[in-house]
This record gives structure tokens, sequence and C-alpha cells, in this order.
């Protein structure tokens, strides 16, 4: 699928924002007054920053809004109330530590429980599209939340729990990249079943269905090279997981910490890019292009 830079960002920053919205909710760290403040609108950024730009690739932004009526059988609408509940609850225990210095931690405890069943919703989004293999395995909402988790110790500050949760999170990231290689192969769809023209024998694209592009190949159709993706997976498997797994086993200090924080972002983003433009639509069989 074509790359947007507004689902990147939006995947790479709620993620992390919601991550660390987990931890603070738990009380990690235990914070009060201005770190507090601090903390959370670190994670208020981040979240409602990377919400906000996934609204940059609708076609009409302004009715995002009625997506939240879906909740029965959309994925989106349920992220939608998931992150808007836990904005507000999240909201309420941080004035607690803000102004009252005060941890309400039942309150903590739902905000973090909703904070995380946002992450799982988005992920749910892209899982759920049997029309994208790679993404249609189980291994895909373990992937966003082991990431969001690993971002969100990594920025509260708890050591051990981001080691742990890297090494984690690297290692499903990389299952999904082999289980993920293989699953269009596997999924049974050719292109015979996408034209409906298997039953007189085998098929293959000798025009395409019209001269010019249009919405589906613009955004369902992106051909990476092998060499590139295999690059690419190098360096960010690299920036999200191994630069910061060693910084964190070095001596503590706060110029390691952001250079750990940073390398990871920059890696998630890298690997968030991949994550769509090798997701393989199966409309492309229908145009030739799988």
């Amino acid at each position: 699928m074509h790359p947007a830079p507004s689902v990147i960002i939006f995947t790479t920053l709620s993620g992390l924002g919601f991550g660390l919205l987990f931890f603070l909710g738990l009380g990690m760290p235990s914070v009060t007054g201005l770190f507090a403040f601090i903390f959370f609108a670190i994670a208020y950024v981040l979240a409602v920053g990377g919400l906000l730009a996934s609204t940059f690739h609708l076609g009409h932004p302004e009715r995002a809004w009625k997506a939240l009526s879906q909740w029965r059988s959309s994925w989106l609408s349920r992220e939608g109330i998931c992150a808007i509940a836990a904005l507000i609850v999240m909201a309420i225990y941080g004035a607690g530590l803000v102004f009252a210095d005060t941890a309400w931690a039942p309150i903590g405890w739902i905000g973090a429980f909703l904070s995380l069943a946002t992450v799982y919703t988005t992920s749910m989004i892209y899982t759920q599209m049997k029309s994208v293999p790679r993404w249609h395995i189980p291994w895909t909402p373990a992937k966003f939340l082991t990431l969001s988790l690993a971002g969100g110790a990594l920025l509260s500050g708890q050591v051990s729990f981001a080691i742990v949760l890297l090494t984690l999170s690297g290692g499903i990231t990389l299952a999904t990249w082999v289980i993920g290689d293989s699953a269009f192969a596997r999924s049974g769809t050719t292109m015979e079943t996408a034209t409906g023209l298997g039953s007189i024998g085998a098929v293959r694209a000798f025009e395409p269905p019209h001269t010019g592009t249009n919405y589906l190949m613009r955004e369902f159709i992106h051909v990476v090279g092998r060499k590139h993706a295999q690059k690419l997976r190098i360096i960010a498997f690299a920036l999200a997981f191994v630069v910061p797994i060693i910084l964190l086993l070095l001596p503590f200090g706060h110029v390691l910490a952001l250079v750990a924080v940073l390398s990871h972002v920059s890696g998630v983003a890298t690997a968030r890019w991949l994550f769509f433009a090798q997701a393989e639509h199966v409309v492309g069989l229908y145009y030739g292009m799988r």
C-alpha cells in the first residue's frame, strides 16, 4: 500500500503517547506537581498529535466524528471511542497528580486499561483486513501492543521494563516480517480468483483495465524492492531495538536516555513505513501488479 505520511505519524506517535499514558496510569513513574505535568504533557502531545495526524488521510476530515456511531461494526469507531475515553480519564487522573498531589489509583488503572485498549483497536483496524494478508495475522496486534508498551516504558524511564519489552517487541517484529513475507502466497488469492476467470484456465494480464490511474492504484498498490526492504528492516531493527537496549545497559545518563528515545522513535517510524509500503493488497492482482 502507499505509505501516506499521515498514517505513519499517527501510528508512531499515538502508540508512544498511549504507551506512556499506560505507565503513568499505573504510577510509573510516581510523580506529582510540575514533573507530573511534564510527563502528561509529553504523553498528550504524542497521543493527540498522532490522532490529529490521522485525520489528514480522510477524504472529509470534518465528518470524522460520525465514525463514532459505528462502534458495533467498525474498529475505527471503537478506536475513536477508546481514545476519547482514555484521554478524559487520564486527564482526571493527571489533574489529581498535578493540582492535588494525589494519585487516584483506581482512575489511573482504568485510564491505563483504556490506553492499551486504544492501541489494540488501532491494530485491529489493520488486522481485520483479509484483503491485506500480511496484516491479517495474530502477530499484528501483538506488534502494535508491544511496540507501544516498549516506547511507553522508555519514555517513562522504566529501564528494566523497557529492556524486557524492547527485546520482546523486537522478536515479535521479526516474526511479523518473516511470517508476513509468505502470507500473500498462503492466502490462496491469485489472478484467477481476483478476476473470477479461473474456471476457464490460467489468467495473465494482457493490458490494464483502464488507461489511467485511479484511487485503488494510488492507495493500494506500492512495490518495494526486496533489497531496499531488507536494508530498511536492518535500519529499523537497529534503531528501534538494538541501540536503545545497548544504551539502557550503560550507566544511566540523561543524554543517553534522550538518544535512546530518539533512536527508538526513528526506528519505529521506519518500521511503520515498511508496515504500509509492504502491505500487498490483493487488488493489485486485478491490475497484474502482484
